[in-house]
């Protein structure tokens, strides 16, 4: 079950409007979130809920999506993400965001894992203007933007491929829009 949810969390870059997504549904994937390990235990990890029009109104133009994509934008008008949760470090808790990097990771991972098996999707974010997000989000000084996990339900194509060995793994998106995303092969990646 746990490998089925790895293939259906893909990085979704457009999203039904018509199926929003409550502050419920973000606390309870961040909940998920909470419950996973933490570099020495330290927990520095603050999230902000966007799940109102506004806010998110105000978060999506300080993102770049798909920038291995740069012909195509994304999301398609029409198709931006009903939710995002803003992944923060608190520097009151650590000031040393290398250390807790992992952190980020674990925790996003966790919230689109969750988000998946509640049927909806998602897409990390990490292309984005943090000062632009603290002030948009009128964040404290203590909290620095981390990482923007998009959260919607996906209303489009994303399919698995495997990549040919040294063949490339760049995503790409066909005359249909359908979104390819190679994967290396198992025996290439072990040692």
């Amino acid at each position: 079950m746990l490998k089925d949810l790895v293939i259906k969390n893909r990085s979704y870059r457009g999203y039904d409007p018509s199926r929003k997504v409550t502050r419920e549904e973000l606390a309870g994937f961040v909940d998920c979130a909470r419950l996973s390990p933490s570099s020495v235990n330290a927990q520095p990890l603050k999230y902000y809920l966007a799940s109102s029009e506004e806010d998110t109104a105000k978060l999506q133009p300080l993102t770049k999506w798909a920038a291995a994509l740069p012909d195509i934008t994304l999301p398609h008008p029409g198709k931006c993400p009903p939710a995002f949760i803003v992944i923060c470090q608190d520097t009151a808790i650590s000031d040393a965001p290398t250390r807790f990097l992992r952190d980020v990771g674990i925790a996003a991972q966790t919230i689109l894992l969750a988000a998946t098996e509640a049927g909806l999707g998602g897409c990390m974010i990490g292309n984005f203007n943090a000062r632009a997000v603290s002030e948009a989000l009128q964040l404290n000084d203590t909290l620095r933007p981390m990482l923007l996990v998009a959260i919607g339900k996906p209303d489009e194509t994303v399919v698995l491929t495997e990549a040919a060995a040294g063949g490339s793994v760049q995503y790409y998106r066909d005359e249909n829009d359908v979104h390819y995303v190679p994967k290396r092969r198992l025996e290439d990646i072990l040692l």
